[in-house]
């Protein structure tokens, strides 16, 4: 995270980050995804006939990797920068679009849904677990409009998504294309969608949302429906409040047992 990434993120409400993660470490995240995928976890979220869109929420009961993960260092660090302390994780989800039939999520902005007054100190971390590319529906966003409300409405493609409608979406949309373990940061209040993949090979990524918690509302705050993850400042214990014991990325990276 240079800092002229941080500039960019903070002018324009999104950054990427091509090869955050080492090859090892995006192959592990894989292959924790594949396991959930061959196991028939993620739900299918769309309405249309014969199409898909698969998504698994949250993930880290699922997973003691994933559970470790805002807590690899790199991870904190980035956020910490956005953010400012302390960071709290408050979601984390997966969406995975099958081959030739996976279907796009609409253009929407995290804010509809987490209400924060200064979107900027909400962030989301979009991790590619495969190549992302135009090709197979990567993540785009319109920035430098963070600052406005969308109006949204009921999305007729989802069982539960809403979704809103920007007639400068098409024009100035920016297709994040990325390598499996490159990373797009976007805050709360920054437009955003994915394509289908009619390609032939799926295709998944993983969201990690991020608040500072100064700037949480009253429902963020009340943890009736988000989690809190304190990853850095006074309240944070590697894991030890939350879990009950101390989380390293690196330490289920090497020999931790099975995940159940």
């Amino acid at each position: 995270m240079t800092p002229e990434q941080v500039s960019q993120y903070k002018e324009t409400g999104y950054t990427t980050v091509p090869g955050f993660f080492a090859p090892h470490e995006v192959a592990a995240l894989k292959g924790e995804v594949d396991r959930w995928v061959e196991r028939g976890l993620p739900r299918d979220v769309s309405i249309p006939d014969a199409k898909r869109n698969l998504q698994l929420i949250p993930l880290w009961p699922h997973s003691r990797l994933f559970r470790a993960l805002p807590f690899h260092p790199k991870v904190r660090s980035a956020v910490s920068a956005l953010l400012g302390d302390p960071v709290v994780k408050i979601l984390d989800q997966m969406f995975y679009k099958p081959a030739r039939t996976g279907i796009g999520t609409n253009w929407h902005t995290d804010n509809a849904y987490f209400h924060l007054a200064e979107p900027l100190r909400g962030c989301a971390m979009w991790i590619a677990i495969d190549d992302a590319t135009r090709e197979n529906g990567t993540l785009k966003v319109v920035p430098g409009v963070f600052d406005r409300e969308f109006p949204h409405e009921r999305d007729p493609d989802s069982d539960h998504h809403i979704r809103t409608y920007l007639a400068e979406g098409g024009e100035r949309a920016v297709h994040c294309e990325l390598e499996a373990g490159g990373v797009v940061f976007f805050c709360f209040g920054t437009p955003h969608a994915t394509g289908p993949n009619p390609t032939c090979a799926g295709r998944a990524g993983v969201g990690l949302h991020f608040v500072n918690f100064d700037y949480a509302n009253e429902d963020m705050r009340g943890q009736r429906r988000w989690q809190h993850v304190f990853l850095t400042g006074d309240r944070a214990t590697a894991g030890v409040r939350e879990y009950g014991e101390r989380m390293s990325f690196d330490a289920e990276l090497h020999g931790s047992p099975p995940s159940r």
